[in-house]
């Protein structure tokens, strides 16, 4: 084919491109006229990390979520192998998975992802905040902040931090439920990396306001009251009612207020349980609100 798009036997212009012989062919007197093309297009025998089928040329991305950022070699199940070669190539995968976390920082990293991924599970955090945590906890074996300290509570104060500094509405309380470490022990931890890679008091506030939607969900309130008591809890911003007091307390106290401000009465029981705070918490910021606020509450029957 000249640079005109020719054919240089017959003359003509229209050519058939046939993708499996990497040939082009001129539609008219059979003359290839180009052949050995690179096909660019699709491989239909590409896998993910999940070995699901997938059509593109490339393997699976590199993920952060795998030790080895999903860019190590597994060594498939062939089902039609008998005899020593079955059992050879049983010994061969069983010798790479020992490989692949040969090294005590891999066991490590493994260990603690494979953690994250059940705590995310459980918490319901988006892949996003995955990431962000296991990006953060990375970063901490990279500086040497793991050392003597179980990997739980490590992973866990990783995953507390990624939820703050994402604004993803989780307590501590909640991470705690399905870590197995405690409430302490991941306090502690997330100080300790906090600090140690400067994340400042800024980066990590969490407003109050942003728990609203999620407790509301839950106990099933109108908009109208959300919207109430996300002023109200914006009112005791400006007034410094917010510092020092727990995001939880203070929005099941705010939620219970407007409730009952606009005639959609819930208990405080129910709305400790949904906070996952005491009634003594939720009354005594409830009569904080009620008196710094001037509310006027009408009469409980």
């Amino acid at each position: 084919m000249d640079k005109a798009g020719v054919c240089p036997k017959c003359g003509s212009t229209e050519f058939v491109y046939d993708p499996e012989r990497g040939e082009v062919v001129c539609a008219r007197c059979g003359y290839v006229v180009e052949e050995n093309l690179i096909d660019m297009g699709p491989e239909w025998r590409a896998f993910d990390a999940s070995q699901r089928e997938r059509r593109a040329r490339t393997g699976a991305p590199e993920s952060i979520l795998l030790h080895d950022k999903g860019l190590s070699t597994d060594i498939g199940i062939d089902r039609n192998l008998t005899g020593l070669t079955r059992e050879k190539m049983y010994r061969l995968r069983k010798w790479q998975s020992r490989l692949r976390v040969s090294e005590a920082m891999e066991r490590n990293l493994a260990f603690a992802l494979s953690e994250l991924d059940r705590l995310a599970s459980h918490l319901r955090l988006p892949r996003y905040v995955e990431e962000e945590a296991a990006r953060l906890y990375r970063e901490a074996v990279r500086k040497d902040l793991v050392k003597g300290k179980p990997i739980e509570s490590v992973i866990a104060a990783c995953v507390y931090i990624a939820c703050r500094l994402l604004k993803i509405p989780r307590t501590l309380d909640e991470v705690a439920a399905v870590s197995k470490v405690s409430k302490k022990d991941i306090g502690k931890g997330y100080r300790f990396i906090a600090r140690k890679l400067n994340l400042t008091p800024k980066r990590l506030l969490v407003k109050p306001t942003e728990y609203v939607d999620r407790f509301a969900d839950e106990l099933e309130l109108s908009e109208r009251v959300r919207r109430r008591a996300v002023e109200l809890l914006e009112r005791a911003y400006e007034l410094g009612l917010t510092s020092g007091k727990s995001p939880s307390g203070l929005v099941a106290a705010a939620l219970y207020v407007a409730s009952l401000l606009e005639g959609e009465r819930k208990t405080q029981r129910e709305v400790a349980e949904v906070a996952h705070v005491t009634e003594v918490t939720v009354r005594n910021r409830y009569k904080e609100l009620v008196e710094k606020l001037n509310l006027d509450i009408p009469q409980i029957q």
